[in-house]
């Protein structure tokens, strides 16, 4: 009995895998792979081409050309080389496609690419599609169209200057309009029109990804909202999943990510019987192929002298990830993500500094420092700039960028030069336009608690703000409260991200990261209801103490703090850290590390 339940069960399991639609069905069973933001874990793409040779149609669904050094030392073109020696068949551009710059990426596209890039959405100068809506391969008996649409979301997660006109105009776009209905009305259009060009069988290849922040224009919404899908093959989100989704007919669609950087590739058969089936193939469990892996050695040896040239060093682990070893930077406070921007702050002499959470990329390991690794941290070849700008657009950028918590948003701001607090439980009220750029807060603010050098920020007075230009000339990430109409220039292009970095830990530090930066600094404060009860350590050590203070105490440094918030603990005002710097000789940016035993002076 019990061997017929589990039989039973293996058969659900393998029908729950497969899709019957109503089309014809090819002479041979047609295997489709496809990739999603690969982010320039290159090395993988030999094991790629081992399932390639099984396969009859290989694609990708975008963010291929950017994420770590062979995307910015090549401008992408590395990437493409290996994608033209994979034959892949078609791609859809992923938001980080544009990265380099219009100008280059069409390049890439029109000249470099032997594959087709497809978008039913993206529209050029005209405002027709640039490129073509879909692709129709003769497979087997039959005719299988992909139909590539990007994200909408590329305005802001690309650079939206790249989309503008000298005046700032926008002259590309993506059918952003009128709450998504103007996107799915162009997919279902370039759906009609492959039908009737023959397909036999449409797949959307779409870069749109499942997280509600990109809503009205995630994948499932795009499903829900047309028909004639048989599968859709998705990215942006670094989802991993292989199930079926019901379109707007109420029919069952097969829907896959495979996450990010060659994880897993994504596997779709069409079957003899016209049923499909779908999966994804653990990258981990298969074998490179040994003319796929030379090929690619050859691209290696073009850039590897330089990414491997040592150029500082660090005795502690600089993170992206909490402690639960997840991704922390796009919406918590991170050490790497305390450094980055302290180094924008120290080399512009700006009263305070950003760093967009998603433009800190990787983890840097003990040790050695290469090129490499700060090229793979700030990958985007972006370039630092001094703007001058009020406190209340200081306040608008931190609101914006907590509008997503507790979910990620690359726009999520790492600090240096100020403090503050995100009460979760105060919905965002920040309001949007159709491009994703910020309008408004239209309520309450979650941000709270601001201290700029330990004075509570001053809405009507003018700082000083390090960071690069995507963010302050560009309203990258939707910043409008920035761009170069909002912000008076005080320092442009003064050297490009990642020299920022090096130069920072070179000249400022003496070239190594000690323990000051073992631990986040304590400069973001997370709110909620349940928070007044301890939960850090550094919360601990204070909680029931009296925390009067008399002359000769001390206080030992622990996980979580900064100078500011000691002060707040011991003194009950953060505006007091300067008795303390003073008192143990500590000079701006008042570094201190974990076990540091700090002399207490009397209130």
């Amino acid at each position: 009995m019990r061997k017929f339940l589990s039989l039973l069960l293996t058969m659900a399991m393998v029908l729950s895998l497969a899709v019957t639609v109503n089309a014809a069905a090819p002479k041979e069973d047609i295997t489709i792979l496809h990739t999603n933001d690969v982010h320039c874990d290159y090395e993988k793409y030999a094991k790629v081409a081992t399932l390639h040779k099984s396969a009859d149609l290989l694609v990708d669904a975008g963010d291929h050309v950017q994420g770590d050094v062979i995307g910015t030392l090549s401008k992408g073109e590395y990437i493409v080389d290996i994608m033209n020696y994979l034959k892949y068949d078609a791609a859809v551009p992923g938001n980080h496609e544009f990265d380099y710059g219009m100008d280059q990426f069409l390049h890439i596209a029109k000249d470099l690419a032997k594959y087709p890039y497809l978008s039913a959405n993206f529209t050029g100068k005209d405002g027709k599609p640039y490129f073509d809506a879909y692709k129709i391969f003769e497979v087997k008996g039959v005719k299988v169209a992909f139909v590539g649409i990007c994200t909408p979301e590329t305005f802001t997660k690309s650079t939206p200057t790249y989309f503008q006109d000298a005046n700032g105009n926008y002259i590309y776009g993506f059918c952003e309009g009128n709450n998504g209905a103007d996107l799915y009305k162009a997919v279902q259009k370039a759906i009609d029109a492959a039908k009737a060009a023959g397909a036999d069988y449409v797949i959307g290849l779409g870069h749109l990804g499942i997280d509600e922040q990109s809503s009205p224009w995630m994948s499932k919404e795009v499903i829900a909202n047309t028909t004639g899908f048989d599968a859709f093959i998705d990215g942006h989100s670094h989802s991993t999943f292989s199930e079926t989704i019901k379109d707007k007919s109420g029919k069952e669609v097969v829907f896959e990510q495979t996450g990010t950087k060659l994880a897993n590739v994504g596997k779709i058969i069409i079957k003899a019987d016209g049923t499909i089936t779908h999966e994804n193939v653990d990258l981990n469990t298969v074998e490179p192929d040994a003319e796929a892996a030379a090929y690619i050695q050859t691209i290696t040896d073009k850039f590897d002298a330089l990414q491997k040239q040592v150029v500082a060093k660090t005795s502690v682990e600089l993170t992206i990830n909490g402690a639960d070893g997840k991704r922390a930077v796009r919406n918590a406070e991170t050490n790497l993500g305390d450094l980055c921007a302290d180094a924008y702050r120290i080399l512009l002499g700006a009263d305070i500094a950003f760093v967009n959470g998603g433009g800190v990329r990787d983890n840097i390991k003990v040790g050695d420092i290469t090129y490499g690794d700060i090229i793979k941290v700030h990958p985007f070849g972006n370039e630092a700039c001094l703007v001058e700008v009020t406190g209340q657009q200081i306040k608008d950028a931190l609101e914006l960028g907590s509008a997503a918590y507790p979910g990620e948003s690359g726009g999520f701001l790492q600090v240096s030069g100020l403090t503050y607090t995100i009460n979760a439980d105060i919905p965002s009220s920040v309001v949007k336009n159709d491009k994703s750029e910020f309008v408004k807060v239209d309520g309450a603010y979650r941000v709270s608690d601001i201290m700029v050098g330990g004075q509570p920020l001053d809405v009507n007075k003018t700082y000083t703000l390090a960071s690069h230009n995507y963010m302050l000339k560009d309203a990258g990430d939707g910043y409008t409260m920035f761009g170069t109409k909002n912000v008076k220039l005080l320092k442009d292009g003064v050297m490009i991200d990642n020299q920022v970095l090096i130069n920072y830990i070179v000249e400022k530090l003496g070239g190594v990261v000690g323990e000051q930066y073992a631990a986040p600094q304590g400069r973001i404060t997370i709110k909620t209801a349940a928070s007044d009860v301890p939960t850090n350590e550094s919360d601990k050590v204070i909680a029931g103490r009296d925390t009067t203070v008399t002359e000769g105490d001390t206080y030992t440094v622990v996980a979580g703090d900064c100078l500011w918030n000691i002060a707040y603990k011991l003194y009950g005002t953060g505006t007091l850290y300067t008795k303390l710097a003073e008192a143990n000789k500590l000079a701006d940016p008042y570094i201190i590390y974990i076990g540091q035993i700090l002399t207490v002076p009397a209130k």
